[in-house]
């Protein structure tokens, strides 16, 4: 229910993490939410960002944080050219922020921080209208494009997606992911292969099957990947299909019951551009 109600927005961990962790307070915190810093982040899918937020924000502790803006600000003002992508420069940062933040008005800070980032001391900087350029080492050596620092870039891989609508006397078969992102998700018959796709090619005997249609090509973008999804509908007589449901591990869904799980983006919006 919960990754349903979630369908669409991606990064499902998140959905999973917060459902973990509302059971766990729940049950084992006696329904007490931590408050602290350091309780925070034993909360499963609280990271040191969220919890410094949560901490500083809700409960005025002078915890700072750390996202991509006070990155992106920090290093210019004061020409920080540690990499940003190595862990241990997330110290470097931490030790000028605790320096900086007003114990007094912490959740304040770091709301501002954040924000001017932003907002003034974005990937293009609004330094004519910025009241700290006149201090900004970034600013006065006109190096607002050398900060941060972030040298090891991941790669953006492609992968190519064959999904099969596999339908038998208006049942559709299905089946629920058990690892990776789409974790917990329900998606078709998938085979990963190259850009194109024969006949001989399809992962079970194509002469049992009548094709009805192969959808044009879908891009679909994550964080570090560009996915190539292409939709076969394929129709089996009851014999096979029940073959089919044995060999894969798959499930018979009607058409309305497909339209309620829980599924990856892709699939949805190949399902609102199609009638099947």
């Amino acid at each position: 229910m919960v990754l349903k109600h979630w369908e669409g927005l991606g990064y499902y961990s998140r959905a999973r993490n917060l459902h973990h962790t509302a059971k766990y307070v729940s049950d084992h915190l006696n329904g007490q939410f931590p408050k602290e810093y350091k309780a925070l982040l034993k909360l499963k899918g609280v990271g040191p960002y969220t919890a410094a937020a949560i901490a500083s924000i809700c409960f005025g502790e002078a915890t700072p944080v750390i996202d991509g803006n006070v990155f992106r600000f920090i290093s210019r003002f004061y020409g920080i050219d540690d990499d940003i992508s190595q862990p241990k420069t997330r110290k470097v940062f931490m030790d000028v922020l605790i320096g900086l933040i007003d114990e007094a008005h912490p959740g304040e800070f770091n709301q501002a921080i954040m924000e001017f980032g932003a907002t003034v001391c974005k990937p293009s900087p609004d330094c004519e209208n910025c009241i700290f350029s006149q201090e900004c080492y970034a600013a006065q050596h006109k190096a607002q494009k050398k900060f941060p620092v972030k040298l090891s870039k991941p790669k953006v891989k492609e992968k190519f997606f064959h999904y099969f609508l596999i339908e038998c006397n208006g049942q559709y078969l299905m089946r629920q992911r058990k690892a990776s992102i789409w974790n917990g998700l329900y998606e078709f018959l998938l085979l990963e292969a190259g850009k194109t796709l024969d006949s001989s090619d399809y992962p079970f005997d194509s002469t049992q099957v009548s094709l009805i249609q192969i959808s044009e090509k879908f891009r679909h973008l994550l964080t570090h990947r560009i996915l190539w999804l292409r939709f076969y509908h394929i129709t089996v007589g009851e014999k096979y299909f029940s073959s089919l449901m044995n060999e894969f591990d798959l499930q018979p869904y009607s058409y309305e019951e497909v339209l309620t799980l829980p599924k990856p983006k892709s699939i949805i919006n190949y399902l609102q551009q199609v009638s099947i």
